[in-house]
């Protein structure tokens, strides 16, 4: 967590976060009263069906994603969610702590990162700071700029 907040100061990027008990689920967020902060988004890693192209898909936390139109909308084979052998591998991170600022831990450049058209122009996106026990807002053209700036590829589609 403390990457991501020094990440943030760095490049002078406005932010709130709440500290809170540690999240499993949407239900644990609302719970705590956060779905009503912001626009908490769920967020999935997933693989190709070779296991070569590895993925961060978020999108409004209400949403369903259909993995099979996901694959089609992006141009994959099928997807499938990744394991927490190739999440740690990949992004550093642990089984509920996936968000778009494990970018931060992506040595190799190669996750790609998938952002749900409704989260365009949205000016309180929260994310879990790589870690479950807090979540950070900032706007989506903030944590777009990271992503590019780290040189990692995004896509934005309609979820």
């Amino acid at each position: 967590m403390e990457e991501v907040l020094k990440l943030l100061d760095s490049k002078n990027i406005k932010y709130d976060i709440i500290y809170h008990d540690e999240v499993h689920t949407i239900e644990d967020m609302d719970k705590l009263g956060l779905l009503d902060k912001g626009y908490i988004c769920k967020n999935l890693f997933l693989r190709d069906q070779k296991g070569k192209n590895h993925f961060v898909v978020s999108c409004l936390h209400s949403k369903t994603i259909n993995l099979e139109q996901l694959a089609q909308k992006i141009g994959s084979s099928k997807l499938s969610f990744g394991s927490e052998e190739r999440l740690d591998k990949y992004l550093k991170l642990k089984n509920g702590y996936v968000s778009p600022f494990g970018v931060i831990n992506d040595d190799s450049k190669t996750v790609i990162f998938v952002f749900d058209k409704d989260l365009v122009g949205q000016t309180r996106v929260g994310f879990h700071p790589n870690t479950n026990k807090a979540t950070v807002f900032v706007s989506f053209n903030d944590i777009k700029k990271i992503i590019l700036d780290h040189g990692n590829d995004l896509l934005i589609i309609k979820i």
